[in-house]
């Protein structure tokens, strides 16, 4: 089955986006309680109050709507990530300044954010459900790849390998920040716990790549 695609007036357009909102909404409810598997088309039409048809019509199959449900999660998280890079890693800004301040909103606002959450609850319950090709979940991390290499051309930063660059610059910093998290009680770490971990991280990075 292949989802339907057809010429609609704008009223008829409007109504089936609605109802694909509401499809998208009810599956990712139900992906991240329930987990792919035990996740029905039947129980996704019912809590987003449309026919079992509407939901096939507008997505084809369940992997396709978990997919499409998944892509909408990463671009969400995509943006986030864009516009922190944007808004922090200026021109013109001390280096460790501008890393410390993108790290900080990283972990204060996407971190902590109902869609960082859904992201990692919908890993966890997939985790044999396989992702689009197209669709790295490391794409955000791609962002920052090209600024990094924007930054060595411009003799800021000196790497060889912007990826590997961004992967130890993550590892030393966001990744070690959500590991505290996770192995501590919800809450228990504080800000304070947190600047710690993401200042050491960012003056190791500069000691390696400045």
């Amino acid at each position: 089955m292949t989802p339907r695609t057809s010429w609609q007036t704008p009223g008829r357009r409007r109504q089936s986006e609605t109802k694909r909102a509401a499809i998208l909404d009810a599956a990712e409810e139900l992906f991240v309680s329930s987990g792919y598997e035990l996740t029905s088309v039947d129980a996704i039409a019912a809590r987003a109050t449309v026919s079992k048809r509407t939901v096939y019509d507008h997505f084809g199959d369940k992997l396709s709507l978990f997919r499409r449900v998944v892509e909408r999660v990463d671009d969400a998280l995509l943006a986030l990530t864009r516009t922190a890079v944007r808004e922090e890693l200026t021109e013109g800004r001390d280096l460790g300044d501008a890393l410390l301040a993108f790290v900080r909103r990283v972990t204060t606002d996407v971190v902590p954010s109902s869609t960082y959450a859904t992201f990692r609850l919908l890993n966890a319950r997939s985790a044999s459900t396989p992702r689009r090709p197209d669709r790295p979940s490391e794409e955000p991390e791609r962002i920052l790849e090209e600024r990094f290499a924007q930054l060595a051309a411009k003799g800021e930063l000196k790497l060889s390998n912007p990826r590997r660059a961004v992967q130890h610059f993550v590892a030393l910093t966001i990744r070690l920040v959500l590991a505290e998290i996770d192995h501590a009680p919800p809450g228990s770490v504080s800000r304070s716990e947190i600047e710690e971990i993401i200042t050491d991280g960012v003056d190791a990075f500069l000691r390696a790549y400045r």
